[in-house]
C-alpha cells in the first residue's frame, strides 16, 4: 500500500527535505509499485500446451509475475486434424480405433470435463497460499473444514504486535497482546506518508505556544507470514522525520527509528500441520477427483460413441438387407410380368408381386434415413463444430459388428473386482472420504482449547537537531543530529522493549465444537454409505452387463439359425414355383419372412456388440481401449 497524504496549499517544500534512509526506500517502492501497474496489463506468454495452474510461475527475476494475469490457451473450437485425415473423397471412413481417437479429442462434453481438473489445480495454488479450495464440477469440499464463514482462509493479514513509544513527551508500560495473523502467502506492506497538521492550544505550559503546526514524514515497512506448523510472524521497520513550532521540544526535528520482531505459536488449538494444510491435502485429493471425473466422461462418452458405431454398423446392414430384398421383388416382379406375356400366371399375380416392389422402396427409404440420422448423431458427438466437409461426408464404419464368441463372456468374480479396481464413480467415492478424514481431524482439533505463547522485541531510536545553552559562553549552541544517530541508537539496543507471554482460551461449554466434530462425523458417515452404495450399484451394473452379453449371445445364434432356415425354405419354395407347385403369394411370404429375420439377425449382432460395449464400461476399461 502507498498512500500520500496531501499536505495542503500552505506547506512550504522547498524548507522540507527528505531524511536520509526514507527517501530512497520511498522511490524504491514507487519503483517496484510503477513496474507491477506497467505490466498489469500484459499476460504471461507460457508455451504451447495446457499449463500446470498448481504452481506459482517464477518470478526472480520478473518480479513482476505474481501481479500479472497468468497464460490460459485459447479452447480452439475448430475440428482436430484427426477428423479432417478421416474424410477422403467425401467419405468418413472410421474404426472403432479412429473414432475412440476423435471423440477423445474433440468430444465438447470430455474438453468441458478437463477444464475442471484445471480448476482443481487452480484451488491447489490457492491453497498454498492460504486460502479455502473453491470446488468445482463433480467436486464438493466438506462443511465441517470452515471455521466460521464458509469459504475463509487459514488467516488475515492483520497487524501483529506493537512497538515502543520513543518520540513522546513520556515513557509508558503496557499489557502486550500479539494475536496470530497473516497468511501462507508472505505478505510486505509499504506505507508511506507526508503529513502536516495546524493544532490550536488550549495551554502554552508544555508547547510554549499557542498553536502548533507539525509536519511529519513517515516510511514504514511490514513483514507478515504464516506456517502450516501455527506459527506466524512479524517484522517491521519504520522511520520517522518530525519537525514541531513547540519551543520545547529535546529534538527538532526529531528522527525515530523503530523495529519490532514478533511471533506467536498456537499450542493446541490450530497446531500442527494436519490442521493447517488441510486446505491443501483436500485441494490435492480433489484434483484426483476432478481427474476421475473426466475418466467418467471419456467413458460414458465413449460408450456412447461406440454404441451409436454398432448402430450405424447394424443400420447398414439393414440397408443391404433391404436393398436386396427389394432386388429380389424387383426380379419376381419382372418374371411374373414375362409369365403374364406367355399366359403361365394371372393378372392378379403381377399385381400382387407389384405391390410387394412398392413395399420393398418403403422398407429402403425407411432403412436409408435410419441410418441419416445415426451418421448425422456420429458426426455430432466426435467433432466439435460441424463444418462444410464433415457436414457433406457420409460416415462408413470399417469394423464389421463381431461374431460371438464363447470368450468373451468372463468369469463374474473377475468382471466385479476389474471394476472395483478401475471405475472412477469408487475413487471419486474414496476421495470424499480422505476429505471427510481430512475435516474430521480438524473438527477434533477444534474441540481443544486455544493456547498461544508469543514473543516481541522492539527497540527504538531517537535523534535530531537540539539546541541547548553552553554554560561556559552562556550562547545557545545547536547539536547536529540525524537518522544515522538514531539507526545507531536501534541497531545499538539501547532502548529495547521485551515481552513474552501466553494467552489461554477455552469455551466452558464448547457447544459449537461439539456440534462441528458430531456434524464431521455424520458427514463422514454419509460418505462411508455413499460408497457402500456406489460399489453395490456398479456390481449389480456388471451383473446385468454379463446377463445381458449372455442373452445377446444367445439371439445371435438363434436369429442366424432363423435366418439360414427361412433362407432355404425360400430356395425351396422358389423351386416349387418353377415347377408350378407353387403361387407368387407363398413366395413373397416367405421373402417377407427372410427380410425380417435377416434384420432381426443384424439387429441381435449390433445388440452383441452393444453389450460388449456395456461390459467395458461396467468393468472400468473402456476408456484404456
Amino acid at each position: 500500500m502507498l498512500t500520500i497524504t496531501h499536505p495542503g496549499p500552505s506547506t512550504d517544500f522547498r524548507r522540507r527535505r527528505m531524511p536520509a534512509g526514507i527517501a530512497p526506500a520511498a522511490c524504491l517502492a514507487c519503483f517496484f509499485t510503477l513496474g507491477i501497474l506497467r505490466s498489469a496489463a500484459a499476460s504471461d506468454q507460457g508455451l504451447p500446451g495446457k499449463p500446470d495452474y498448481s504452481r506459482n510461475p517464477e518470478w526472480f527475476p520478473h518480479i513482476q509475475r505474481p501481479y500479472t494475469s497468468r497464460w490460459v490457451p485459447t479452447l480452439g473450437l475448430q475440428n482436430t486434424q484427426k477428423v479432417q485425415d478421416l474424410i477422403r473423397d467425401g467419405k468418413l471412413k472410421l474404426s472403432l480405433v479412429d473414432l475412440a481417437a476423435a471423440v477423445k479429442e474433440n468430444n465438447l462434453d470430455i474438453l468441458t470435463a478437463a477444464i475442471g481438473t484445471s480448476f482443481a489445480e487452480t484451488d491447489i495454488l490457492r491453497a498454498k497460499g492460504g486460502g479455502a479450495p473453491r470446488g468445482g464440477p463433480g467436486i464438493q469440499i466438506p462443511s465441517s473444514l470452515f471455521a466460521g464463514a464458509i469459504g475463509a482462509g487459514v488467516g488475515s493479514t492483520g497487524g501483529l504486535g506493537g512497538s515502543g513509544s520513543a518520540g513522546g513527551i513520556s515513557g509508558g508500560a503496557r499489557a502486550v497482546t500479539v494475536r496470530a495473523s497473516g497468511s501462507f502467502d508472505p505478505s510486505l506492506l509499504l506505507n508511506f506518508s507526508i503529513d502536516r497538521t495546524a493544532s490550536p492550544l488550549n495551554t502554552i505550559r508544555v508547547s510554549g505556544v499557542p498553536n502548533v503546526i507539525t509536519s511529519t514524514t513517515a516510511f514504514q515497512t511490514r513483514y507478515l507470514q504464516a506456517f502450516t506448523t501455527g506459527t506466524t510472524i512479524s517484522v517491521s521497520f519504520n522511520n520517522q522525520r518530525q519537525s514541531s513550532t513547540q519551543q520545547f521540544l529535546r529534538f527538532n526535528p526529531s528522527f525515530v527509528s523503530s523495529f519490532s520482531f514478533s511471533f506467536t505459536q498456537q499450542l493446541l488449538n490450530g497446531f500442527g500441520w494436519a490442521v493447517n494444510r488441510r486446505f491443501l491435502n483436500v485441494a490435492k485429493n480433489d484434483r484426483q477427483i476432478a481427474q476421475e471425473t473426466l475418466r467418467l466422461q471419456v467413458s460414458t462418452t465413449l460408450a456412447q460413441a461406440m454404441s451409436l458405431f454398432w448402430d450405424l454398423a447394424a443400420a447398414r446392414d439393414n440397408v443391404r438387407a433391404a436393398e436386396k430384398s427389394l432386388a429380389v421383388a424387383q426380379q419376381l416382379y419382372d418374371d411374373n410380368r414375362a409369365r403374364l406375356e406367355i399366359g403361365t400366371v394371372a393378372g392378379i399375380d403381377v399385381v400382387t408381386t407389384e405391390s410387394e416392389v412398392a413395399s420393398r422402396k418403403r422398407d429402403l427409404v425407411i432403412a436409408q434415413t435410419g441410418l441419416q440420422v445415426i451418421q448425422e448423431q456420429m458426426k455430432t458427438i466426435l467433432s466439435r463444430e460441424m463444418d462444410a466437409a464433415l457436414a457433406s461426408a457420409a460416415i462408413e464404419a470399417t469394423d464389421p459388428l463381431p461374431d460371438p464368441r464363447d470368450a468373451d463372456v468372463p468369469k463374474l468374480s473377475e468382471a466385479l473386482a476389474q471394476a472395483m479396481k478401475s471405475r472412477p464413480e469408487i475413487r471419486q467415492a474414496e476421495g470424499n472420504l480422505l476429505n471427510q478424514a481430512a475435516a474430521i481431524k480438524y473438527a477434533r482439533n477444534l474441540l481443544k482449547p486455544t493456547l498461544m505463547v508469543f514473543g516481541l522485541y522492539s527497540g527504538s531510536g531517537l535523534s535530531g537537531e537540539s539546541v541547548f545553552l553552553d554554560p561556559s559562553t552562556g550562547n545557545l549552541v545547536t547539536a547536529p543530529g540525524g537518522i544515522s544517530q538514531a539507526l545507531r541508537q536501534l541497531f545499538g539496543m539501547d532502548f529495547p522493549d521485551y515481552a513474552f507471554g501466553f494467552s489461554f482460551t477455552i469455551s466452558l461449554r464448547n457447544r459449537s465444537a461439539q456440534a462441528d466434530n458430531m456434524r464431521a462425523r455424520l458427514e463422514q458417515r454419509m460418505s462411508e454409505t455413499a460408497l457402500q452404495g456406489t460399489r453395490s450399484g456398479i456390481a449389480l451394473e456388471v451383473r446385468q452387463a454379463i446377463i445381458g452379453l449372455t442373452q445377446a449371445k444367445a439371439r445371435v445364434e438363434a436369429a442366424h439359425q432363423a435366418t439360414s432356415l427361412t433362407d432355404q425354405l425360400l430356395k425351396a419354395e422358389e423351386e416349387k414355383l418353377l415347377s408350378g407347385l407353387s403361387t407368387p403369394y407363398n413366395v413373397i411370404r416367405i421373402q417377407r419372412d427372410l427380410l425380417v429375420a435377416q434384420l432381426s439377425e443384424v439387429q441381435a449382432r449390433a445388440g452383441y456388440a452393444k453389450a460388449l460395449v456395456e461390459l467395458d464400461r461396467s468393468t472400468g476399461v473402456l476408456d484404456t481401449k
